[in-house]
């Protein structure tokens, strides 16, 4: 049985992950010139503090539950909204800004492999930790071969991941413009929630350089499958908020007192 000793060393190591991203961006500040190479470290850093933190959420969720992971998600959430400054860890805020055309197509390729380079190898960090087995949450887990999360049919799964992507970018965009006083706990808020409510679905992971860090290769998907759920769905809805925040239909349901405050 998992006790509080246990998730000790599951939030050791979070911190540990988070402490260990703070130094590393603040060398990057000091030592790399300002232009596109040192935004690519920036981005990967994000990714790999993001993907090592949620590997560790994974032993957390499976042996004290969804609630005590969605506390640590909602704390970290604020976290990396407060220390990642304008890294994202995530593939479509950059395809957003190619719709919008506030960036190249090239940038934000670049962007992209940074985050799936930080994210996909920062496992073998995660991995050294569990090896040493300090926890027995921990123990097999180094070498243990992965299960997918998904538990609908991959249309469904895109779905959910997709209509989950499109509120919390939609949420995001509000928040942002109506510049609430606790904007940050009510988007993480919002974005917990969304990814609780679809745990045990498609896992929630509303973010495809997450996903694919955590859950390529894994059994039970298909390449093909997790491409599909974890990459176009989510892509697809947050490209799709970009039109849909725009609309006068959507600004009058919810941004309505902005407008009259700015009158």
């Amino acid at each position: 049985m998992a006790t509080i000793e246990q998730l000790g060393y599951s939030a050791f190591f979070i911190a540990l992950t988070c402490i260990f991203a703070i130094v590393a961006r603040r060398l990057n500040e000091r030592m790399s010139k300002d232009g596109l190479v040192k935004d690519l470290i920036f981005e990967a850093i994000a990714a790999a503090e993001l993907c090592g933190c949620c590997f560790e959420l994974i032993i957390v969720a499976d042996n004290f539950g969804v609630a005590t992971y969605a506390v640590f998600l909602f704390t970290l959430t604020i976290w990396w909204g407060r220390n990642w400054g304008s890294a994202t860890a995530c593939p479509y805020t950059y395809m957003e800004q190619i719709v919008e055309g506030e960036v190249s197509f090239k940038e934000a390729s670049l962007k992209i492999w940074a985050q799936l380079m930080g994210g996909c190898c920062i496992f073998r960090y995660v991995q050294l930790y569990w090896w040493f087995e300090l926890a027995e949450t921990h123990e097999g887990r180094a070498f243990e071969d992965c299960k997918a999360d998904l538990q609908v049919n991959q249309y469904l799964g895109a779905f959910i991941e997709g209509f989950a992507t499109l509120c919390c970018r939609l949420a995001s965009k509000v928040i942002s413009e109506k510049d609430a006083r606790f904007g940050a706990f009510i988007d993480s808020f919002i974005g917990t929630s969304l990814v609780v409510a679809a745990f045990n679905y498609s896992g929630g992971y509303f973010n495809p350089v997450l996903a694919t860090a955590l859950k390529w290769g894994c059994a039970g998907n298909s390449a093909l499958e997790h491409i599909i759920v974890y990459w176009i769905g989510s892509c697809m809805g947050a490209v799709l908020s970009v039109p849909l925040f725009k609309t006068a239909t959507f600004r009058n349901m919810f941004l309505t007192d902005t407008k009259t405050k700015s009158e």
